[in-house]
């Protein structure tokens, strides 16, 4: 999709499948055979076998390699594989490839998937060690130095200019967190189930880099997601009702960096969704109002609020009490901070529950979901709806 015009890729693919592991903090397998094991629940759910499939989408972050995964799962010939940059921002985008190479004859039927150890191996939460040598090392270049080693002290920056601008405490953030825990109370697949929060839980939770607490902060999680993509028409003969690519787009902004774009005139917002969310709307011809279910990236529950406002659900400032109202059912599967913290994954696998009305937290009569992946980097998103 072009930053200035429409394009044509809506409604001429859709999701149909959907298949993960458990979400666990312990494994004790491969990120290999993570990825296999969600890849071939994909398929059983959508009705299909390795041998129809010819193409793979990952992210560059993941360990396992498009052929190693076909040879794993007894995929034969590949005609389409591609990979997808600036970790968490490429979930939907994900999808958007596959999208592409089924509306364009590429592929016949493509697998998008995602698989890592992220807690009993390499934590992201630990911050950076080590990197080689590049153009993005040098970027961070100008934050590590001072202390700023993690993705949570990274959002912090944003976070206390967004409370300072608006004249907000971060007792706000808790609206999110709460939100996202008592979805995930009532979801037997996710980490946090049974187990609710109040906002006085969140208050009462340690600081990690202020002004953002323990419970604004999503979890680490090993486990994989895996989501099959096809042509609209053959779709229409698979077991499920098809979750149709309504729109996807991708999104990076003017002196854009990963995580760390700081230098930028404004702190508040997420220039880069905004990218996005334009292109969605103009797409799809939808508005906010038109949205049944929001399932938006919430990796810290700050970005959660920039993006409703970027979307514009709510005007810049007003997310907080747009959540705690509960103008739009949001993150229904529990979130990555509730759920599992599967880089956005499990949250498009969520999307299609709701088209299908599967979901545990069953939104009535859903037609039309919003996605949206890693934020504070590149990033993407989707639209996604009933057929017809």
């Amino acid at each position: 999709m072009s930053v200035r015009r429409a394009d044509t890729l809506g409604g001429r693919a859709a999701i149909v499948g959907i298949g993960a592991t458990e979400f666990s903090k312990d494994s004790g397998r491969s990120e290999l055979k993570l990825a296999a094991e969600a890849v071939r629940a994909a398929l059983d759910d959508a009705g299909l076998t390795p041998v129809d499939v010819d193409g793979l989408v990952t992210f560059t972050m993941d360990t396992s390699p498009e052929i190693t995964v076909a040879q794993a799962c007894g995929i034969g010939e590949l005609s389409f594989f591609s990979r997808v940059h600036y970790g968490g921002g490429a979930a939907c985008a994900t999808v958007q490839q596959a999208a592409l190479a089924v509306a364009t004859g590429v592929a016949d039927v493509v697998v998008c998937y995602r698989a890592f150890n992220e807690r009993s191996g390499r934590r992201f939460g630990s911050g950076v060690q080590h990197r080689e040598p590049s153009a993005e090392g040098t970027a961070l270049g100008w934050a590590l130095p001072f202390g700023l080693l993690t993705p949570a002290s990274w959002v912090a920056m944003a976070a206390r200019r967004y409370l300072h601008t608006y004249g907000l405490s971060p007792d706000v953030f808790g609206h999110v967190a709460v939100m996202d825990r008592r979805h995930a109370a009532t979801n037997p697949a996710a980490y946090f189930y049974g187990k609710p929060i109040t906002l006085a839980d969140h208050a009462a939770s340690r600081w990690i880099v202020e002004p953002l607490r323990l419970l604004d902060c999503c979890q680490e999680t090993d486990g994989g997601q895996a989501l099959v993509v096809t042509g609209v028409e053959r779709a229409r003969d698979l077991p499920h009702p098809p979750a149709v690519v309504t729109a996807a787009a991708q999104g990076a902004g003017r002196g854009q960096e990963q995580m760390t774009s700081f230098y930028r005139d404004d702190l508040t917002g997420l220039p880069e969704m905004g990218v996005v969310a334009r292109q969605l709307w103009r797409g799809s011809g939808l508005t906010p109002a038109d949205i049944d279910v929001g399932i938006l990236y919430d990796h810290f529950t700050p970005f959660v609020l920039m993006q409703l406002e970027e979307f514009g659900f709510c005007g810049p400032g007003e997310a907080p009490g747009f959540v705690a109202d509960g103008s739009l059912p949001l993150n229904t599967h529990g979130g990555q901070l509730g759920e599992a913290y599967l880089h956005g994954m499990n949250g498009i696998a969520e999307a299609v529950r709701q088209i299908r009305g599967t979901s545990v937290n069953q939104v009535p009569q859903a037609s039309r979901a919003l996605v949206t992946a890693g934020t504070g980097v590149p990033t993407s998103g989707l639209l996604i709806g009933a057929d017809g």
